[in-house]
């Protein structure tokens, strides 16, 4: 199989220039600077490279949408912000092989026009922030970053920015605020970022794993790397698997690999010979698949789409049979809750709901209809913010409580006081953290109502 991000990666000496540069680091980029802009923009285009950070956009025709006016600055923005749950590929690329995505940083921003490139990490990424300064420096001092790419005339300047823990960040317009040093709010488009982005600026957002293909497509062409993986899914994806498996890590898989094989043979089968029970396959903000649904699944964009989730960011959550359900969404609704960033009313008020009737079924509280008004939630929620987060909450409840209902219905009393909460407790369902369950919930402020977890 293929192996085109982790090649070098296993190797604990990678992250050394010296070594790098032995094993063919930053060969891609000086090709590249032999290339007109149009050039490698075409390769990109011909490679059929979608975005790795989850939404799978054509990678070339977002580069071609920056249209710069003569003297306008155009900016390359590094998407390092992984928060997604599950997900820890982009950390795995620039811990063991830093200067493959600086190399590929370096491609993007040449092929787009633009000197200014920001890295935003996800701020629990500290050390992998001090892993690229210490790989920026050492090129910086060979001559290959710094004032000017190798021995060309193109300026060049690579920065790197920690963020503040903020899982809407990882939207590219929530990236964009933080980074002009505004709160992190996604931003309503049109207009898009390769219009007013940064700074107002033509802007392009890539995806860590994204960038790091660029220097073997430019190295063995675009059609090269189209011959791998599917017709619409090409080149090979990563892979980080966690949970119920022998062995969890990162895996690189051509696109279009079976993934019960991935299981079998990558991941080291199912823990202790347990049975399959369900999967999430790109990160907690994708529908979750049965066992007998993801029998026939392959690793590809349209293959999950096909079977009702997304191939996401590749982050695999595996669950065997002794795994509760109602459990494993209560920490994900949980986890969406805590991080809505307030902007939009359906997100701030329904992710809220979602943790707080969730943990009322959880400790036996639960009411006869609350699965269905879970569902009608979703239905308010979905389509109805700024940016994807609110979605990102309601796939999992929906395809749960769809998927694992007996376990939820289980948990509902079958004798039960079906008077509302505020005459069965003497408040509203404004007081959720001080309500049903008689202790404030993990995720909430001690004010009133789930509306306010977040302020």
């Amino acid at each position: 199989m293929e192996r085109i991000l982790t090649l070098h990666a296993d190797q604990g000496d990678q992250p050394r220039l010296a070594v790098a540069r032995e094993r063919g680091a930053y060969d891609g980029l000086r090709k590249a600077l032999g290339l007109t802009r149009h050039q490698i923009i075409a390769e990109v285009t011909a490679s059929g490279l979608r975005g790795r950070g989850g939404a799978g956009f054509p990678t070339g025709r977002k580069w071609d949408f920056i249209r710069p006016q003569p003297g306008q600055p155009v900016y390359l923005l590094c998407n390092a912000d992984e928060s997604e749950p599950g997900t820890f590929k982009d950390r795995y690329l620039m811990e063991r092989d830093p200067h493959l995505v600086l190399e590929g940083l370096c491609i993007a921003a040449y092929a787009i026009g633009a000197h200014d490139v920001f890295v935003y990490l996800r701020g629990e990424y500290a050390s992998v922030g001090s892993i690229l300064a210490a790989a920026l420096a050492e090129a910086g001092e060979a001559g290959i970053l710094g004032a000017t790419l190798l021995d060309s005339p193109y300026e060049l300047r690579i920065n790197l920015q920690l963020g503040a823990g903020a899982y809407i960040c990882g939207e590219e317009t929530g990236l964009i605020s933080s980074l002009e040093g505004k709160r992190g709010y996604p931003r309503v488009r049109p207009p898009f970022p390769a219009v007013h982005g940064f700074g107002q600026q033509p802007t392009v957002v890539n995806n860590v794993e994204t960038l790091a293909n660029l220097p073997w497509i430019i190295l063995h062409g675009g059609e090269a790397f189209a011959t791998l993986g599917t017709e619409r899914s090409t080149g090979t994806k990563l892979i980080s698997v966690c949970g119920a498996v022998n062995r969890p890590g990162v895996y690189e898989v051509e696109m279009g690999y079976p993934l019960r094989d991935f299981l079998a043979r990558e991941a080291g089968g199912i823990l202790d010979g347990r049975a399959l029970k369900a999967l999430i396959p790109g990160g907690t903000s994708v529908p979750i698949l049965t066992a007998r649904e993801a029998e026939d699944v392959t690793l590809d964009f349209e293959s999950m789409q096909h079977a009702g989730t997304m191939l996401g960011s590749g982050g695999m959550i595996v669950f065997d049979q002794t795994v509760a359900m109602p459990g494993a969404l209560a920490t994900i609704a949980n986890f969406y809750a805590h991080e809505s960033c307030g902007e939009c009313t359906p997100c701030r008020e329904g992710t809220g709901w979602f943790a707080w009737i969730i943990a009322r079924v959880l400790a036996g509280e639960g009411r006869p209809n609350d699965l269905e008004q879970l569902l009608r939630i979703c239905a308010n929620v979905e389509g109805r913010t700024i940016c994807g987060l609110g979605d990102a909450a309601v796939q999992p409840v929906r395809s749960f409580i769809t998927k694992f209902r007996a376990e939820f219905e289980a948990l509902l009393p079958a004798d039960q006081d079906t008077r509302p909460d505020w005459q069965r407790h003497g408040h509203g369902p404004r007081a959720a953290r001080h309500g049903p369950l008689g202790q404030e919930a993990a995720w909430a402020e001690p004010v009133a109502g789930p509306s306010s977890a977040r302020l």
